[in-house]
């Protein structure tokens, strides 16, 4: 990337928009980064990363953010499983991706990198999907739901010249993820043994260091109206949990057998309608642990000269951080 660039990012207090202002800063870029609570944010200001207080519906913020930028990465976005109030989906990823980007016109902003995700695609069934297939169906959750819908204004608006590129990350994993990926490869370090399915579902799994250098990438090299997935290693949680459990010498995850996932779901499908359930256990959760989320990344080593770490070795500087920080 060319030095000495100013670069808007939402989503930078989150895992992904954090590294990638890390990277920005490091490599010698001036950065902006919109945020709710600037009082959460002394993390960005302690780098120089300029901050602007707002929300993805305050236009004035935006505006601002956007202001003389050569650059907007939108990485902002809202992802849960479960929950009786899912509205927060549709105000986030579709409204505020439309917001944002609608801001990025206004402004003549000149590149746009927009995060979208493998699962807009929703259960692909066991097949691995390139960057030309289109999902026309029914969608697992509402994160799946929202999301496929912010692809689609993503895709309308660079379709009628916004110099957009769209990347696609799957599962995503590394030091400082509060996830509940994040929370599950804390349990397994510190010897605890969560349960989750024995098999079935299977994701892309990448660095997050990985991911966040895929956004440079694309700001630098991506062409405008194209997507890249950002896909790493094909693996279940349950692989990527005994993978780290081997790394760290700890027992490893108990694996609940299919069966049990499905009688699960029809279980609670019922006890939705009448009381909360836990989120681990709600339909969409338990739905979304067995499908899969498969992509190439062959279009991003190709276009991008992109590569995911394998997950081995991933894993591996994961666990070291983890065991630095006591667990």
């Amino acid at each position: 990337m060319m030095e000495d660039m100013r670069y808007a990012v939402t989503g930078a207090t989150g895992f992904v928009g954090g590294e990638l202002a890390h990277q920005l800063v490091e490599q010698g870029h001036d950065v902006v980064a919109l945020v709710r609570s600037p009082d959460r944010a002394s993390s960005l200001s302690s780098l120089g990363v300029r901050l602007v207080t707002g929300d993805l519906d305050d236009t004035g913020a935006l505006d601002q953010l956007l202001h003389e930028v050569d650059g907007l990465f939108h990485v902002a976005g809202w992802y849960r499983l479960g929950g009786r109030d899912l509205s927060t989906g549709q105000r986030v990823n579709v409204e505020g991706t439309r917001n944002v980007l609608a801001a990025a016109e206004r402004a003549g902003t000149g590149r746009v990198v927009y995060t979208s995700t493998l699962a807009v695609n929703s259960d692909t069934g066991g097949e691995v999907r390139d960057e030309t297939h289109r999902h026309t169906g029914g969608h697992l959750s509402e994160y799946d739901r929202t999301k496929a819908a912010a692809h689609a204004i993503a895709t309308e608006l660079a379709g009628g010249g916004l110099p957009l590129v769209t990347v696609m990350p799957g599962g995503i994993y590394g030091p400082g993820d509060t996830s509940q990926t994040g929370e599950l490869i804390r349990q397994v370090v510190s010897g605890r043994r969560p349960q989750v399915p024995s098999g079935g579902g299977q994701m892309m799994w990448a660095h997050v260091t990985d991911i966040a250098r895929g956004h440079l990438l694309a700001m630098e090299l991506g062409a405008p109206g194209e997507s890249y997935m950002l896909a790493g290693d094909q693996a279940s949680l349950a692989q990527l949990l005994q993978s780290t459990a081997r790394i760290a010498g700890t027992r490893g995850p108990m694996l609940v057998p299919h069966a049990m996932i499905r009688i699960a779901e029809k279980v609670m499908t019922p006890v939705l309608r009448i009381a909360p359930v836990p989120s681990t256990y709600h339909p969409e959760a338990l739905r979304a642990s067995l499908a899969t989320y498969l992509g190439t990344r062959d279009k991003a080593e190709r276009d991008l000269h992109w590569h995911s770490r394998p997950l081995e070795e991933g894993l591996t500087e994961t666990v070291a951080w983890l065991r630095g920080r006591g667990h």
